[in-house]
């Protein structure tokens, strides 16, 4: 069978084990059944592969795709056909909504109704009834969880309703999973409960799953459900809705909410009528040394959109491993409940951390014409990462693209260089991008959208993972960002360029090197390496997308807020800036010729110097790629190590081998022009002769067919150094500079750090928080981050690593600015220094203090290091009250107490 009809079969499968009706065209019968999925269904010249009807009524199409073919193109596709699907009904109640795109491996929804549709990965089809009661919403799920009113319920804690809200918040973006890390004792099942009420009823949800590892868990959320008082009438929660805990094998009809272990829910998912109640007592999926895969195939009984949600109790714990694919199986939102997440959790959870998510206010940049570079340095792309033994983890064979799991049974260490060839790392893609998206006010000033921007990927995975991923960042749908690709499917390349050139969107685009060169995109104002590049001349091209002009008109059409293009951005989030490049070509001269038929045209003896040299540029890259077994196979048909296969070829058609080879088989010193030829194609042949072997070719084929690309959703990526490169710092630099010699006078933070006597009152922190205000104001545009991070930058031998406490650290960075410290530090470390210093003077010229005294200073110089000034009345607070405030104080220091003070202020903070 053909690969396209092994697809068509799966997909039947499918469509009828969800409840389709699956007919033929010609056998038309849309009154057989709810719902009916009609194939090859005529829409003007095309058809599209399946046709779905409910009712007797269009409500979406399927498009069927070879296994391996990526499926964010295709999307374009479905709304062709479901526009045509409209346009041949138009008396139907409404446009037919729903997308599917399917390998049967890999499947995409997309509902249409929902704000900002966006295509997501699911399990299988829905069922008609489903869909059915979708359609006769008014609005959809995602739009109801955008209209959730404000919490306003004064039972929580601060931390409570920082979670619901940010939860919400994710909701309302759309982003399917999040992660919620409250320390234990904090009420995060009082929490789940609250959020759990206010989804069933603001955002009508139907069915909400609560997922713990143990009966135990289970029978405490089911008393914290039955306990819990809701906010407006006070009736208990089940009075209202009804809670399952889940101890048979059936799930009611009815129920709101479910409480199960996820053991139970995955042997009713298997079929299985009997339950061993032990197995919901002990975790036995924590174990990382079972390893027994946990596979999942589809109920009928419970299809894929049983759940609209489901929370996971103890998160931390490792359900996201064996048992993965439980979760997988439901088209639902996941939230995560834990105290302690581990760096695999976070990654399972797309690193949304919704109780430490937060938006850094970043700053408008002054820039010059031209382009700038901005650095984005990851400890992932710089040095790698390391999976730890005893996880499973996901490997997607990069053909088919389709995936399995496997019990990692030693640490799996890779390289940065082996980024998005031998792995994918997911988080280093989303912390890249999630910096992009916070640092937007820092890199293109005063706009409220995000500038064109164009992403140089790897190749077509990479490429597709990374335009996922950016609308998951950004919280927005299909159209928000592209990908161009050869591989594109659906619409055409060349129209999607158009868009992204002309219209409003999609802002992002994502490439891999069909934008490289030659495309004129004048509105384009951002760059982003998410590869490498060696040649010169390539990144020469690559860089000249982004130099175009345009007319500040012309540019408001595509981007509103923004008034003219003087300048570019360059983010280098690969290095490709920091190492010197080559001017030579690749070594592959014959891109667009096929691995197979390279091969192919050598065992004819076809084969050029060209095919020759790409084929043993290809053999190479691919002896990089594969696994030991891989390489093993290959080399027991060869005969010979890959390398050593890969220099034979070299040396077939090296110019100057070619001529030694002359001088010995004529034994002349200088071979003619006649003589050089006959060892040309003597040694072109016989370097062909290399792939005489069928078996060899297909062994060679197989192994690069089933070469695996590792998926790491386990670590956790960190960011090493964001920012404006060395000239954009020197800027950085000067303007602080000039704002200190324009307002020394008036601003009274700096007024007394630059005053010597004592004619000036103490500097309090309220005069740094002005001061920060002022800075932060145009034309400076500064922060004290930015400016410390730039001073980071042109010096870090004198610059300590940025602080948390930034805006009291303005008094250090300005001290460093005008030379009266020639290191950096922190205000607090700055103060520790300078007390050490003065205690030491006073006991070495005869100033002694007693313990209880010393004491006291202790605390004067740590509230000091925290408030920057002191005084008399700070004495009747903690922590000074818990030792007896100022009556003690001046019990320890006698009269001269307050000398003491204005003495350590002096010390600590003005000289």
């Amino acid at each position: 069978m053909k690969p396209e009809d092994k697809a068509r079969c799966k997909i039947d499968a499918m469509l009828q084990a969800s409840g389709w009706a699956i007919q033929d065209y010609e056998d038309l019968d849309l009154s057989a059944s709810l719902g009916i999925a009609v194939r090859e269904f005529p829409l003007g010249k095309k058809a599209v592969d399946y046709a779905l009807f409910i009712r007797r009524n269009p409500v979406g199409v399927v498009e069927a795709k070879k296994i391996g073919l990526t499926l964010l193109g295709v999307v374009e596709q479905s709304e062709m056909y479901l526009q045509g699907l409209h346009e041949k009904f138009p008396k139907a109640p409404m446009r037919p909504p729903f997308s599917y795109e399917t390998t049967g491996v890999e499947t995409l929804f997309a509902n249409r109704r929902d704000p900002k549709y966006r295509s997501r990965h699911v399990f299988t089809f829905h069922r008609p009834e489903v869909l059915e009661e979708w359609l006769a919403e008014p609005t959809t799920l995602r739009g109801r969880l955008k209209q959730i009113p404000l919490l306003d319920y004064d039972r929580l804690y601060d931390c409570q309703i920082d979670a619901i809200n940010n939860l919400e918040r994710s909701f309302a973006d759309n982003h399917m999973r999040a992660l919620i890390q409250m320390a234990t004792g904090t009420g995060k099942t009082f929490t789940a409960v609250t959020f759990i009420y206010r989804l069933i009823k603001f955002a009508k949800a139907k069915k909400i799953l609560f997922l713990v590892d143990r009966s135990n868990l289970g029978r405490q959320a089911l008393r914290e459900f039955q306990k819990y008082s809701t906010p407006d009438d006070g009736r208990k929660f089940t009075d209202l809705y009804n809670v399952q805990h889940l101890q048979s094998q059936t799930i009611d009809d009815g129920v709101s909410v479910v409480v199960s272990t996820v053991q139970r829910l995955y042997s009713i998912l298997q079929g299985k009528k009997e339950f061993d109640e032990e197995n919901d007592e002990f975790s036995s999926f924590e174990n990382f040394s079972d390893e027994e895969q946990m596979g999942i195939s589809y109920n009928s009984e419970i299809p894929i959109g049983e759940f609209d949600f489901i929370v996971i109790d103890e998160c931390h714990r490792s359900i996201y491993n064996k048992w993965k694919q439980v979760l997988d199986y439901f088209d639902a939102f996941l939230i995560g409940l834990t105290a302690t997440p581990s760096k695999h959790t976070i990654g399972f959870f797309d690193n949304n951390q919704v109780m430490s998510y937060t938006h850094e206010r970043a700053v408008a940049d002054r820039v010059n014409v031209g382009y700038h570079v901005y650095r984005i340095k990851t400890k992932i792309t710089s040095e790698g990462s390391t999976i730890d033994a005893g996880v499973y983890i996901e490997k997607r064979n990069k053909m088919t693209r389709e995936k399995r799991s496997e019990l990692l049974d030693v640490d799996y260490a890779y390289e940065g260089r082996q980024l998005n060839q031998d792995v994918v790392s997911m988080d280093q893609i989303r912390l890249v991008f999630k910096t992009f998206k916070d640092r937007l006010s820092e890199i293109f000033p005063r706009r409220s959208d995000v500038p064109k921007t164009l992403i140089f990927a790897k190749d077509d995975a990479h490429a597709e993972e990374i335009t996922r991923i950016v609308k998951e960042v950004f919280g927005e749908g299909n159209e928000f960002c592209k990908k161009i690709t050869y591989k594109t499917t659906g619409a055409k390349p060349e129209d999607i360029i158009k868009s992204f050139s002309n219209s409003v969107n999609p802002r992002i685009a994502v490439t891999v090197d069909m934008i490289a060169t030659g495309t004129d995109i004048k509105p384009l104002e951002c760059i982003i390496f998410m590869r490498d590049v060696k040649s010169k001349i390539y990144f020469e091209q690559m860089k000249g997308r982004g130099t175009r002009v345009i007319k500040p008109d012309d540019l408001q059409v595509v981007t509103p807020s923004a008034k003219t293009k003087d300048h570019f951005v360059i983010i280098d989030a690969v290095g490709v800036c920091e190492h010197a490049m080559t001017d030579m070509h690749s070594l592959d001269r014959k891109v667009k010729v096929s691995f197979e038929k390279l091969m192919q045209e050598a065992a004819e003896g076809r084969a050029d110097e060209d095919s020759l040299k790409s084929l043993a540029y290809r053999i190479s890259r691919l002896d990089k790629r594969i696994d030991q077994k891989g390489r093993e196979e290959i080399e027991k048909e060869l005969k010979m190590s890959i390398p050593q296969l890969v220099n034979k070829m070299l040396d077939g058609v090296d110019a100057d081998k070619q001529v030694e080879y002359a001088k010995e088989r004529f034994q002349t010193e200088q071979p003619t022009e006649e003589q050089i030829a006959v060892v040309v194609e003597e040694s072109i042949s016989n370097t062909c002769n290399l792939f005489d072997s069928a078996k060899l070719r297909k062994v060679i084929l197989d192994v690069k067919k089933h070469n695996e690309m590792i998926i790491d959703d386990k670590s956790i990526d960190i960011m090493l150094e964001e920012g404006f490169t060395k000239e954009a710092s020197k800027k950085t630099i000067e303007s602080f500079k000039e704002f200190i010699e324009n307002n020394k006078d008036e601003q009274m933070a700096l007024s007394i750090i630059y005053s010597k006597p004592y004619n000036v009152r103490e500097i309090t922190f309220n005069d740094i928080k002005d001061l920060a205000n002022a800075i932060e104001k145009p034309p400076y545009n500064l922060t004290p981050d930015k400016i410390w991070k730039a001073y980071q930058r042109l010096d870090r031998s004198r610059v300590k690593d940025s602080p948390t406490k930034m805006l009291i650290d303005l008094i250090s960075i300005v001290r460093f600015s005008i030379g009266k410290d020639k290191h950096l530090m922190p205000f607090d470390d700055l103060v520790n220094e300078k007390f050490v210093k003065w205690l030491e003077t006073q006991e070495s010229s005869g100033r002694q203090f007693t313990g209880e005294q010393k004491e006291w200073l202790v605390m004067i110089k740590d509230h000091i290091a925290s408030s920057v000034s002191i005084t008399i009345d700070a004495l009747d607070y903690v922590p000074f009250n818990q030792k007896g405030g100022r009556v003690k104080m001046y019990q320890v220091f006698g009269e001269n107490y307050e000398e003491i003070l204005e003495e350590l202020h002096e010390v600590l903070v003005r000289q």
